[in-house]
């Protein structure tokens, strides 16, 4: 297969598979011409590494997780320690949005948003209270 072709099947960008190419994710085949010629198995990693990514797995945890589904030695313990360790660090993530999003709504609550110049999401964002006078 071809790079577009390999795209087109497996849902990723031709640049993002180049990418995964260069950090050495993939090693596709070259002809004799120079182009890449995907296998099978590389349209296989390529469809894994999407999915892991689109779970927002980094490079470097795909990286991990490629060499573990590749070894048929491996431990399901150490893919559950992985994993876990990121759905670990997704939900740090989404406690810091809900505070971030608690924050500006207040702000965007107090504001009357109307034609005075005085507003709290403005103050907030300088390190004020949040509240200005005379805008809720």
């Amino acid at each position: 297969m071809n790079i577009k072709d390999v795209a087109e099947r497996s849902g990723l960008p031709a640049k993002t598979i180049r990418y995964y190419e260069e950090i050495g994710l993939i090693r596709p085949l070259r002809g004799a011409n120079g182009y890449r010629a995907f296998r099978e198995s590389d349209l296989h990693k390529l469809s894994f590494l999407g999915r892991a990514r689109g779970l927002g797995f980094t490079i470097e945890e795909c990286r991990r997780l490629l060499a573990l589904y590749e070894d048929r030695g491996r431990a399901s313990a150490d893919v559950k320690a992985l994993a876990e360790a990121h759905l670990q660090d997704m939900e740090v993530k989404i406690a810091e949005l809900r505070a971030m999003q608690a924050t500006l709504r207040d702000l965007v609550d107090h504001c009357a948003g109307d034609q005075r110049p005085d507003c709290p999401i403005l103050t907030g964002l300088a390190g004020g209270k949040g509240k200005a006078a005379g805008c809720h």
